[in-house]
């Protein structure tokens, strides 16, 4: 076990699991040695210590010298490689000394294992007179209680977290809704303007005006390039209130001073990286960030529409590019308009075509005929060709009918059962009628989805109380109260006793049925109503406010007689009691967490006392084991020197199906630099970091960085570069790989389909059934997958069907001697053909010669990587080379 001094506490560190809550286990662990005379540890799946050994220098070093350490490190092997036995025990080799592991599992994974030692009475006089002593009886129970208990808390972490989360999604969803809505909003106004006949200039500024308005952003210009093809003119400006107009300045302007005018589209943020003609404009202009579009004109690049921010950091997200995307389009649309003197009807087509890809429902009515003009395949795909069968003829009738030039009303179709967003204004028709335009939106899944995460987010899904999260919320609203109005509230913990015999006797369809029964009895007694919350398993909370406090005492008594009486489960009576510890604020805590910790300290010696009382918290029952380790700073620490010793390098990728072999992206490979050892080669710290388990953090860092870089050559007028990142199968075998991919995409904001992930053949088979799942999640989220090293596995064809990947890369033992042996030719050619049937490109790894290069010419390879374009190397360099 492991019994050495503490010598070295300031090295503890925290398990990865959200769930394994250190500091919890620390107080778990202290109070239950104290409580039951035994030495506890604890450790996480990967032998890490969470908690120190209980127990003084002096009985750790006794401890440390009788037991055989081969012992303990069997069990803790036969702990975690057991998938049936939660609780083994092993002879430590010492009479009279017993050791026990159980493991804790979550989802059937071991998360924790505890270490439990106990020195029996009858050990001997050898035993030294400072060691706790107890009896086999009361050895054995401890352990089935700490089992229990450590389940119950796994459990009641479990659901906070996953209310926290839910909490979280409907705070996103209400956001996301009230953008949506801005967004609607001023796209309806563009699209208005689509009819105008004021002059092309004055159409364009009322369109950056709205789109600079739904931005919140300083400036938007369009400018036209002069027929000499090398100055600018700014044509239009749309400017926000106080900030000066640059349009006369900006006459005649050199396209060397404009380094985004040469037909790409440029996306940069305040965070992005920039090269240096960028960077001088950005500092002379003083922009903090920009989005740069081309507007064709004739067929060429003759326009440029520019939004501008240089009042603060700005952050450019998809939906906003995406909106000025849209908002181009329409300036393009107009332009051509303009330029070609369309007739009605060309006009109606270019209006048309505009209306069927707005991504959402479209109505126009004649509001004096009561005919309908036009509707769009957005909305015959919703409501079909009759207006009055869809449930919503009534309020494009309020909307015909409204004085106002916009109308906005949310709308509930009890025939359709759904909800929508309906827009309408009054604009000229092509042939000059006077119209309503109407824009309709579904909203119908995100109003489910926001009522089905507030209730998750506030309410237990099994006894319909309100969960921890908002007991957390209404104990700080009362407490905040209290102070403000004067007098004082009660928190009461309840929890019941023995509560697992239910459990295990009954089933737990019939403890799920218990816990119903008392829920609703709890909240009939006068006084406790809406104020009882169920913690999670087993425990409940009442708080009572200031001006309940009268009838604590009432509330107590009645709680009391609850439980004196037996419960009907399965056609017979059962007794159920309970245990309470009580705190009063602010007399003993001003905070949320201080006063759920002290009452479950009295809840503790409730237990401990004998169960079944109610005990009021005492501050001289507090022991000194509370003290917290700031376990969470050394782990980060730990983590940020490592990475100042990697360098992500980029092997380039080339498209041999396109004229020149242009570069299609890169290949992210890790390289290490040691200050003590000098560069090491990945062949041999890559495995060594996997048997670490150092590999998933290092294995994040480069997905970021590769990630990072991505973004910045996409953003810097090359949208189609990719990166390859390559994963382990021990970043696979993570639970919630896909969520950290997905964490990333969003932090470093790489658009999904130009990340792909390389697995190797071999993992892949491993577990087919499994990494088809996985695979699968990842590409949902728009990542493609590579099947690397192809080849020299032991995978079938089979099972290459069956995968879900978008490339498969052909190893560089394939083609050495491609050209020259028959066999490498003969593979290749398969590969290909097998690629082209289950609609998947094909790389080539360990291109080094010309003659290599010209064998693949014209086969069904699309891709090539290997030193005949270019070595792994910096990203400087391959930017120098290929940006």
């Amino acid at each position: 076990m492991a019994f050495l001094s503490r010598k070295k506490e300031e090295d503890v560190l925290k398990s990865e699991q959200v769930l394994l809550d250190a500091t919890l286990m620390q107080n778990l662990q202290d109070r239950f040695c104290d409580a039951n005379n035994l030495y506890l540890r604890c450790l996480d799946k990967n032998r890490t210590e969470v908690t120190k050994t209980y127990g003084s220098k002096e009985e750790l070093e006794y401890l440390g010298s009788v037991i055989d350490m081969d012992r303990h490190i069997g069990l803790l092997e036969r702990l975690l490689n057991s998938r049936i036995e939660s609780v083994i025990e092993e002879d430590c080799g010492a009479d009279g000394i017993r050791m026990c592991g159980v493991a804790v599992k979550v989802s059937g994974e071991v998360s924790a294992i505890w270490i439990v030692t106990g020195v029996m009475e009858d050990a001997g006089c050898d035993v030294p007179d400072y060691i706790m002593r107890t009896t086999p009886e009361r050895y054995y129970k401890s352990i089935e209680f700490l089992e229990t208990l450590s389940k119950q808390m796994f459990a009641v972490k479990l659901e906070e977290l996953l209310a926290q989360e839910a909490f979280l999604k409907s705070r996103e969803s209400e956001i996301q809704m009230e953008t949506e809505l801005k967004r609607n909003e001023a796209m309806t106004a563009i699209v208005r303007m689509l009819e105008s006949e004021e002059g092309f200039d004055k159409i364009v500024h009322d369109i950056l005006k709205e789109a600079c308005e739904y931005l919140g952003i300083s400036a938007a210009v369009l400018f036209r390039e002069n027929i000499d093809g090398t100055t600018v003119n700014m044509i239009s400006e749309y400017c926000s209130a106080g900030r000066e107009s640059r349009m006369e300045a900006s006459q005649n302007i050199s396209k060397e001073e404009l380094p985004f005018f040469n037909g790409k589209p440029y996306m940069i943020s305040a965070d992005s990286m920039m090269p240096e003609a960028f960077r001088r404009m950005f500092e002379v202009q003083k922009m903090k960030a920009g989005l740069f579009l081309p507007i064709d004109v004739s067929g060429k690049t003759g326009m440029y529409v520019c939004f501008c921010e240089d009042e603060k950091e700005r952050i450019w997200d998809g939906g906003e590019i995406k909106f000025v995307n849209d908002v181009r389009r329409i300036i393009q649309t107009i332009l051509v308009k303009r330029i070609a003197k369309n007739s009605l009807a060309s006009s109606y087509a270019s209006l048309e075509a505009i209306l069927e890809n707005v991504g959402c429902g479209i109505y126009v009515m004649d509001t004096q005929e009561n005919t309908i003009l036009y509707t769009n395949q957005h909305f015959r795909k919703a409501f079909g060709e009759d207006v009055r069968s869809a449930g919503i003829e009534e309020c494009l009738r309020q909307g015909a009918q409204s004085e106002d030039s916009l109308y906005f009303r949310e709308v509930y179709s009890k025939e359709e059962n759904r909800w929508f967003d309906l827009h309408s204004t009054r604009i000229n028709w092509v042939d000059g009628r006077k119209v309503l335009l109407c824009t309709i939106y579904d909203v119908t899944d995100k109003k489910l989805y926001q009522q089905k995460i507030e209730r998750q987010a506030n309410n237990d899904f099994l006894t319909g109380l309100y969960n921890r999260m908002r007991c957390e919320q209404d104990l700080e609203r009362y407490i905040r109260q209290t102070k403000e109005f004067g007098g004082e509230g009660a928190l009461l913990y309840i929890d019941l006793d023995d509560f697992k015999h239910i459990n295990d006797g009954l089933g737990h369809q019939y403890g799920d049925v218990l816990l119903k029964n008392i829920s609703g009895s709890l909240q009939r007694i006068p006084g406790v109503e809406n104020n009882c919350y169920r913690m999670g398993g087993d425990e409940f909370i009442i708080i009572l406010a200031h001006h309940h406090m009268a009838m604590l005492q009432q509330i107590l008594d009645e709680i009391k007689a609850l439980f004196t009486k037996p419960w009907m489960l399965k056609g017979t009576d059962y007794y159920c009691t309970m245990s309470m510890g009580v705190v009063r604020f602010p007399a003993d805590g001003d905070t949320v967490e201080e006063l759920i910790k002290k009452a479950d300290i009295a809840l503790y010696s409730a237990k401990c006392a004998g169960k079944n009382r109610i005990e009021f918290y005492d501050d001289n029952v507090e022991s000194t084991s509370y003290k917290r380790l700031d376990l969470e700073k050394n782990m980060r620490n730990a983590t940020r020197n490592a990475f100042s010793e990697f360098e992500v390098y980029f092997q380039p990728i080339v498209n041999i199906t396109k004229e020149g072999n242009p570069c299609a992206g890169a290949e992210a490979l890790i390289r290490w630099n040691s200050g003590e050892l000098g560069l090491i080669p990945p062949a041999d710290f890559i495995p060594l970091a996997e048997y670490l388990g150092l590999i998933n953090p290092i294995g994040e860092f480069v997905l970021r960085e590769a990630c990072i870089h991505c973004k910045y050559w996409n953003d810097m007028g090359h949208p189609e570069y990719k990166v390859n990142v390559n994963l382990s199968v021990v970043q696979l075998l993570q639970n919630d790989i896909v969520e950290r991919i997905a964490r990333v995409i969003e932090e470093t904001r790489i658009t999904p389909q130009n990340l792909t992930l390389e697995v190797t053949e071999s993992l892949a088979v491993n577990d087919m059934s499994r990494m088809k799942r996985i695979l699968a999640d990842i590409r949902h989220l728009g990542v493609r997958v590579a099947l690397d090293d192809f080849g020299t596995g032991y995978s079938s064809l089979n099972h290459i069907r069956e995968m879900p990947i978008d490339v498969i890369k052909i190893d560089r033992c394939f083609i050495i001697d491609i050209g020259k042996d028959d066999f490498s030719n003969a593979f290749v050619k398969m590969v290909g053909e097998l690629a082209t049937a289950i609609h998947v490109n094909v790389c080539v790894e360990g291109v080094e010669t010309k003659e290599q290069l010209d064998a693949l010419v014209g086969s069904k390879v699309q891709l090539i990587q290997g030193f005949y374009f270019g070595k792994p190397m910096k990203a400087e360099m391959f930017e120098r080379q290929y940006l």
